[in-house]
């Protein structure tokens, strides 16, 4: 498949070193800085031109009209919407972009049914969503939802003194019957769980199963919150204007620390709900007089990754109950410990991901697609959806039957509206929705599960 992309920021590089790990694409990246091109083509195996993405005679360079799908992901809306409409007259099949200003992401429908566009995305706004939905269940560390939300996976920390700890997969499953353990994060070392997996204090577990089982072992591993009533916001940019409008619909005491003037009233009048305060919502002295303690939650969104580091650090030492933390260049995480940072969110992990997606449903085989895919612990795990419309050699045999690869497991089965929990008895029928979990990174259609 070959892939067009125009734009080397963060989310350009995450995608060209996601999409380059699958052989059979044919990764392109058009890129105006030219030290910033040699950089990601010596870190992935690209190939490119120095140039704009814009232009017409760029993108017959880049051989746009023979493309499978382009993306436009430079920091200007404008040059992004531009150039899709150009690649899409040239002969480009899909076209995606990316655009921050909230004005054009209002037009969504528009832009995609006139325009040609696939897809029009916004990390903000992708973002806010990710971060209300925290808000809203803060005993997860991240929660990934599939089946249209009917269900999720999330993550959750065995904190001290968890009588979880010291205790098997296996015999867990016995108490849990209704509880599935996808991935184990155990001091950096990531791997699907079998029945003598042991967890330990500190360990991130990804789970999924019934609501009362999860919720019971949120209790049992001490990481349980009651419902939040009030979160302090540090840093007042698109991702603060998009949260407002989820947040303000959850009744919560709401405060806002923004260090720009113009910025800080813009908000106020916008969001006349929230308390918008000037002031350097980095300085512990100007946090505390705010009172940060009396607040249950903190989410640190300044343009400073280092900055939201030590802010969501500070705020766990003061007691704040739940902490979420944005960053963009997640490499910063390697020198940090798992307990040092609660909740973590990435727009440019976030919509690479959803990009990554959409690829990966193109090349699905016609008799199933991937129709969500979610990457954990730092994409060392996939979590993937699958709609199959053929089962082919799979149908009528049973899973304990089945040869499946290896580092895979089948977390869920949808027939018929209903969600089965699978066991080896279960089978796979045509028309069913399934989800898997893998560390592996080259499954793109339901065969490929299969040895």
């Amino acid at each position: 498949m070959k892939i067009v992309i125009v734009g080397g920021g963060k989310v350009g590089e995450e995608l060209c070193k996601s999409l380059s790990e699958d052989e059979e694409n044919d990764i392109y990246l058009i890129e105006k800085d030219p030290r910033r091109f040699e950089q990601l083509v010596s870190l992935t195996d690209i190939s490119g031109c120095i140039g704009n993405g814009v232009l017409y005679e760029t993108q017959m360079e880049a051989q746009v009209d023979e493309c499978d799908i382009f993306i436009a992901v430079t920091p200007n809306d404008e040059s992004n919407i531009i150039a899709a409409i150009i690649a899409k007259k040239i002969g480009a099949k899909h076209t995606l972009v990316r655009v921050r200003d909230p004005e054009f992401f209002s037009q969504i429908d528009f832009v995609k049914d006139n325009l040609g566009i696939n897809m029009l995305i916004s990390p903000e706004f992708v973002a806010a969503a990710e971060i209300a939905e925290i808000i809203e269940f803060p005993s997860a560390l991240g929660i990934e939802r599939f089946e249209n939300g009917r269900i999720s996976i999330v993550e959750v920390r065995i904190s001290e003194g968890s009588s979880l700890a010291g205790k098997t997969v296996g015999k867990l499953r016995k108490e849990y019957p209704d509880l599935i353990f996808c991935v184990i994060n155990s001091g950096g070392e990531v791997s699907i769980p079998g029945q003598d997996t042991l967890l330990q204090i500190g360990d991130h577990v990804h789970i999924t199963g019934s609501n009362k089982d999860v919720d019971r072992f949120y209790v049992e591993a001490r990481c349980y919150i009651k419902r939040l009533h009030s979160v302090l916001i540090v840093g007042g940019g698109r991702i603060t204007k998009y949260l407002l409008q989820r947040l303000s619909a959850m009744r919560l005491n709401l405060k806002v620390i923004e260090n720009d003037p113009e910025m800080a009233d813009s908000i106020a009048s916008e969001f006349p709900e929230a308390v918008v305060v000037y002031g350097d919502g980095t300085d512990q002295f100007f946090l505390e007089e705010e009172g940060l303690s009396n607040y249950d939650a903190l989410i640190a969104l300044t343009g400073v990754d280092e900055e939201n580091i030590l802010l969501s650090i500070f705020a766990s030492q003061q007691g704040i109950k739940k902490t979420i933390c944005k960053i963009n260049r997640l490499e910063l995480l390697n020198v940090l410990k798992q307990e040092d940072i609660d909740s973590i969110i990435s727009p440019s992990r976030l919509i690479a991901d959803r990009i990554i997606r959409f690829v990966r449903s193109r090349k699905g085989a016609a008799d199933s697609n991937v129709d969500a895919l979610y990457r954990l612990e730092n994409n060392k795990v996939e979590a993937l959806q699958f709609h199959i419309r053929n089962a082919g050699k799979a149908a009528g045999v049973r899973l304990k039957d089945l040869e499946l690869v290896d580092n895979l497991f089948i977390a869920y089965i949808f027939r018929d509206g209903k969600a089965i929990f699978p066991t080896g008895e279960d089978m796979i029928k045509d028309n069913d929705r399934m989800i898997v979990v893998t560390t592996r990174h080259n499954i793109r259609d339901f065969k490929d599960i299969l040895v």
